[in-house]
């Protein structure tokens, strides 16, 4: 997959259609055939439905933009501040200058001024960030970055990431995981997510992992060699010391090492890089335990030799995933 660094104007047209949209969803005579096309251009790209979030945090911020009044009169007649009146403050804003709803966007921190995505497919992926920092990508990965004017703002999408951030204490970096972020000013670390468990190793510096973004107050700072792990629900991530023989980071070498795993923790590490994600028919089965080094661009052939080095077999379940079963014991003569 290729990196695509919008131009000026490409940014321009998407925010642009994001005002249109904007305005013709609060509009009274917006149709059924609007909104539809509406959601087919907000699902079209992340750009898009990221831009439209900014124009409505725009829209409701509107009431509290400077008004621009006539000369006083001798005896104003006061009046009530309607819905409409707020809306149509919103709405001068985006019809006399979508530059200047930008513009006030991104002083407030609400807009960003420069977006980039970048995806890793078959291979681990080395990128630099706008900011200067670097990543690297592991396979089947996305993020995307976005820089505010009070903080750079990375979302990982899905799959894995290693970040060796640039230090910039008057702009936070943040990574949103799951329901959970990092944040950081620049240090070294690693954040792997798979479905809603999101786990992230700190190599160097210190980090302030959440496991709710709604509570960024509410979370834990890491040290180095101190890991950190959550998933959708988690009030605070659970924190652990990583063994000296850790190998969560093994990725980057291409490499995934499953060290005596128990199946219910090694499977979420090794469906991360299959199409149909395997599962477990019950609990004895995901408490057999499993080992060995393997490719990463090899994974995939793991699941149809497991049969071969533990007491299972595989069947598949309506939806077409496979699904390991345990082999009982034999009963004794």
């Amino acid at each position: 997959m290729t990196e695509h660094t919008l131009s000026e104007a490409e940014y321009d047209a998407i925010t642009d259609a994001a005002a249109h949209w904007c305005m013709r969803l609060h509009a009274v005579d917006c149709t059924d055939a609007e909104r539809l096309a509406f959601k087919q251009w907000h699902d079209a790209d992340p750009l898009h439905a990221f831009e439209y979030q900014a124009m409505l945090e725009i829209w409701a911020v509107a009431d509290h933009l400077p008004r621009v009044e006539a000369a006083p009169s001798p005896a104003p007649i006061p009046r009530p501040r309607s819905r409409w009146s707020r809306l149509a403050v919103a709405a001068a804003v985006l019809v006399l200058g979508v530059p200047l709803a930008a513009y006030t966007g991104w002083h407030l921190g609400w807009v960003a001024n420069s977006y980039e995505r970048f995806e890793a497919d078959a291979n681990v992926r080395h990128i630099t960030l706008g900011d200067g920092s670097q990543v690297e990508l592991n396979l089947g990965s996305e993020l995307v970055f976005a820089n505010y004017k009070n903080e750079r703002r990375v979302t990982l999408k899905k799959g894995e990431a290693f970040f060796d951030v640039s230090h910039d204490t008057q702009h936070p970096f943040v990574v949103r995981a799951g329901q959970g972020q990092v944040r950081v000013t620049g240090t070294r670390f690693n954040v792997w997510m798979y479905q809603d468990q999101v786990r992230v190793t700190l190599v160097e510096g210190s980090v302030w992992v959440t496991s709710n973004q709604a509570l960024a107050g509410n979370g834990s700072q890491l040290s180095p060699g101190m890991q950190a792990s959550y998933k959708a629900g988690d009030y605070q991530p659970q924190i652990r010391e990583v063994a000296p023989n850790d190998s969560s980071l093994a990725w980057r070498n291409g490499k995934l090492v499953l060290d005596n795993l128990a199946l219910s923790d090694a499977l979420p590490l090794i469906n991360r890089y299959l199409e149909h994600p395997v599962m477990l028919a019950d609990n004895s089965t995901g408490a057999l335990r499993i080992g060995g080094i393997y490719n990463l661009n090899e994974v995939k052939n793991l699941v149809p030799s497991l049969p071969k080095v533990l007491p299972v077999y595989l069947t598949q379940n309506k939806d077409g995933n496979p699904v390991l079963n345990s082999i009982g014991q034999r009963p004794s003569n």
